[in-house]
């Protein structure tokens, strides 16, 4: 094919997963760096399992990653529809081929006697597969077993000689006995293809070039390469990506931790700093940089640069490159990205737009002067909470050590008179005017430090104190140090 198209095909059972997401980036970029097509195709034909609540949440995830499509769902495109569902006359009539063929055949066995098929093998020592007791059936066997009621599905026969060898870019020839191979259904009873059969006839009718996807799909690819074949289909090229495992080399599962995208956008994570994060699960950019922009991504992306081993979820890395974004991305897109935290939290219960042109300011100022030291959008909103809240708890170790001296409240008293004193409410000034008391009172100034910044926010961390004392103005930084003394008071009184 001259024109290079890949197609991403997610199952609408669940949130979209780390490996979906995964597989989904590498097919776009891989199709951006091509001048290629990227398709999306919704694989819904598990009428079981499919919702409608899964395919908005795929579609709003991908947009929300910022991993656009050419064709498929909302946009349409020449090779439609892009739902399997709705697509099942050219399954059917596919199907219809390879029996006239006699390439395949009606099957009628009931889960039940497959159930006790596959026992019995493994009483035999045998591979627990399908027996082939309908291959032969006669008209008049398919009229008795109808006659009971039975509705057949549609098998594909496979010849029990030779191998099917898979050509994968990424891992050379795979080669797979074709006597490991029983005779899979093509066609479930119910007239809904299995995922084996339908994706074939899908990648064949959009034109599909390179079907590019995780390792897990690498044991499919055998039976697809028979269909293509059966049908008299050319063959796309295959890649199959290495598999997700999780840090201790076992399957990745929800007791690691978050698994879906949504999980970790719920968490205050960055759709920039979880595709950085995708791209090297599995692939090395020049220079094994590890911030990498989206246009460096689609510059390099080769499947030649994808590695044969299991890439490992780590989401402490993932959380090191989200607050690396945090610290760089525009001032404007952070504080915008944080409103909903902040109304989750309670901190701010009005939109964005409803702020007054003050309100945004000072709260750019704010959210620039605490993402430095937080690493999530959930931890940013915690962060700055205490500039808009001032009836918190003060942290019990910051009591310990800090409030429950003896001089305590004597120490903040000095320090309300010199914030007081101070003309210019700036950062130079209330430094210097703290560091000039501290000369006074001959104690060290952390000694006015600490117990001030534990006043002003309840915590013992955060950004600069005199960023704090600036930010919240001289009349609030005032009732809250003398909020602190009478609870120095009222501690001692209790002790």
């Amino acid at each position: 094919m001259s024109e290079i198209r890949v197609r991403f095909a997610p199952s609408p059972t669940g949130e979209l997963h780390i490996g979906g997401a995964r597989t989904a980036l590498f097919n776009w970029l891989f199709a951006r760096h091509n001048n290629g097509k990227f398709v999306l195709r919704i694989e819904d034909t598990d009428i079981e399992r499919s919702t409608e609540e899964s395919i908005k949440n795929i579609i709003d995830t991908m947009e929300w990653l910022g991993i656009d499509w050419d064709e498929g769902p909302e946009k349409g495109g020449p090779f439609g529809p892009y739902y399997q569902s709705q697509r099942t006359d050219l399954y059917r009539k596919a199907a219809e081929e390879l029996l006239d063929k006699g390439l395949a055949y009606h099957c009628y066995c009931t889960p039940e006697e497959l159930k006790a098929m596959r026992k019995q093998a493994r009483k035999e020592g045998r591979p627990p597969r399908y027996d082939g007791r309908c291959r032969n059936l006669t008209e008049k066997d398919k009229k008795k077993l109808e006659s009971e009621g039975r509705k057949p599905a549609i098998r594909f026969r496979v010849t029990e000689y030779g191998q099917t060898v898979v050509k994968d870019i990424i891992r050379g020839n795979v080669s797979f006995d074709n006597s490991n191979i029983d005779d899979f259904i093509i066609m479930k009873s119910n007239g809904f293809p299995t995922y084996n059969f339908a994706c074939v006839i899908d990648d064949y009718s959009m034109k599909i070039s390179h079907v590019i996807r995780a390792e897990e799909h690498l044991s499919n690819t055998p039976k697809q390469i028979l269909i293509y074949k059966a049908l008299g289909y050319d063959l796309p090229e295959f890649a199959h990506v290495p598999m997700i495992l999780a840090p201790d080399r076992s399957k990745l599962s929800k007791r690691h931790g978050a698994t879906s995208v949504e999980e970790f956008r719920d968490k205050g994570y960055l759709s920039k700093a979880i595709i950085n994060y995708l791209a090297l699960l599995g692939w090395s950019p020049e220079n094994d940089e590890e911030v990498v922009t989206l246009e460096k991504m689609v510059k390099q992306f080769s499947l030649e640069k994808v590695s044969k081993n299991p890439a490992i979820y780590d989401v402490k890395k993932l959380t090191w490159i989200n607050g690396h974004y945090l610290r760089e991305e525009d001032i404007d897109t952070i504080t915008q990205q944080l409103m909903p935290f902040l109304k989750k939290k309670g901190i701010i219960n009005r939109n964005i737009s409803d702020l007054k042109p003050e309100e945004y300011d000072y709260l750019k100022k704010v959210v620039d002067a605490v993402r430095d030291r937080v690493k999530t959008l959930e931890e940013l909103a915690d962060g700055i909470s205490y500039f808009y809240i001032n009836d918190f708890d003060y942290e019990e170790k910051g009591v310990r050590k800090h409030f429950k001296k003896d001089n305590t409240a004597f120490l903040l008293e000095e320090c309300i008179k010199v914030l007081k004193d101070v003309e210019v409410f700036s950062l130079e000034t209330t430094e210097s005017a703290y560091r000039r008391l501290a000369d006074e009172l001959k104690v060290k100034a952390a000694a006015l430090i600490h117990p001030t910044r534990l006043a002003l926010t309840g915590r013992t961390v955060g950004p600069g104190l005199f960023d704090i004392i600036v930010l919240l103005g001289r009349e609030e930084c005032i009732k809250r140090l003398k909020r602190a003394v009478d609870y120095h008071y009222f501690f001692k009184s209790k002790s």
